[in-house]
């Protein structure tokens, strides 16, 4: 009679939606990092280092550059860039060693499934949780630029906004990329996608420094268009290329989120 009475009550459990399971499983890492709160100044120190030491100190041996017509200071070029960068690094981060850790050591998604959650659940939970942990290294970035008076223009008030885009994009696809590693020696893979993309993404010097087919490929890479929706955001020379910058991310993070959806299925449903 117990035995029916739990199959009742089993039963009658009501299956969470996207919004419960999401703030759920947000909460549940944010619980688990509250204890480990000096990780998060790894991603966020970085960019601010490289803006103190090249921005600003390779700034004084440079005049300005012209971006979108305007002449700029080259600490203000750089900025931008680098809040995009924390972004990036926030996204990066957390979408890749601790989502194989879960995956495929602590097990924690196949315990997940045992509950109401869905591998869909999952999936937006963790990216959620990586575009929030990148856009918190943003708007502390941010804070930065504005104490150092970096920021020229109303429209970086979207800046914000825009940095959690660019973390919702690399999350998304950086978790899906992790679904297909076996090993931590694949995160080599990791590091020869994160410092090219880093370097050479018009972060230091503008895009007309390079020419013909090589300048159409850093055109279209993902992090180059973070950086020209930041850079025109915070300078203020907004052009069409902002609204091409939030497409292309967009379809990037959604895309992400699909191909995640479907390997976690694949790997912890068959």
């Amino acid at each position: 009679m117990s035995a029916l009475t739990g199959g009742s009550e089993w039963s009658d459990v009501t299956p969470l939606s996207s919004w419960q399971a999401l703030r759920l499983l947000v909460l549940r890492n944010y619980i688990v990092y509250r204890q480990a709160w000096k990780l998060f100044l790894t991603g966020f120190l970085e960019p601010v280092f490289y803006l103190l030491s090249i921005g600003i100190g390779v700034g004084q041996l440079i005049d300005t550059f012209e971006f979108n017509g305007q002449a700029i200071p080259y600490a203000e070029f750089v900025a931008p860039a680098m809040l995009a960068a924390s972004a990036f690094n926030g996204a990066l981060l957390d979408s890749t060693y601790n989502v194989f850790f879960k995956l495929k050591y602590d097990k924690l998604y196949d315990q997940m499934l045992a509950t109401p959650l869905s591998t869909a659940d999952i999936a937006r939970g963790e990216i959620a949780w990586g575009q929030l942990r990148g856009g918190t290294y943003s708007a502390a970035f941010l804070l930065v630029m504005a104490a150092l008076g970096l920021i020229q223009s109303w429209w970086a008030l979207l800046a914000l906004p825009a940095a959690l885009l660019i973390g919702f994009a690399f999350s998304a696809v950086f978790m899906a990329a992790t679904t297909w590693m076996t090993s931590w020696q694949d995160f080599d893979k990791i590091t020869l996608v994160q410092l090219p993309l880093f370097l050479f993404s018009a972060t230091f010097f503008p895009i007309t420094a390079f020419d013909g087919w090589l300048r159409w490929v850093v055109e279209v890479t993902p992090l180059y268009r973070g950086v020209v929706l930041c850079r025109e955001l915070t300078t203020g020379a907004v052009s069409w290329a902002s609204a091409v910058s939030v497409v292309y991310l967009l379809v990037m993070g959604l895309v992400g989120l699909v191909v995640v959806r479907k390997r976690l299925e694949r790997l912890l449903l068959t």
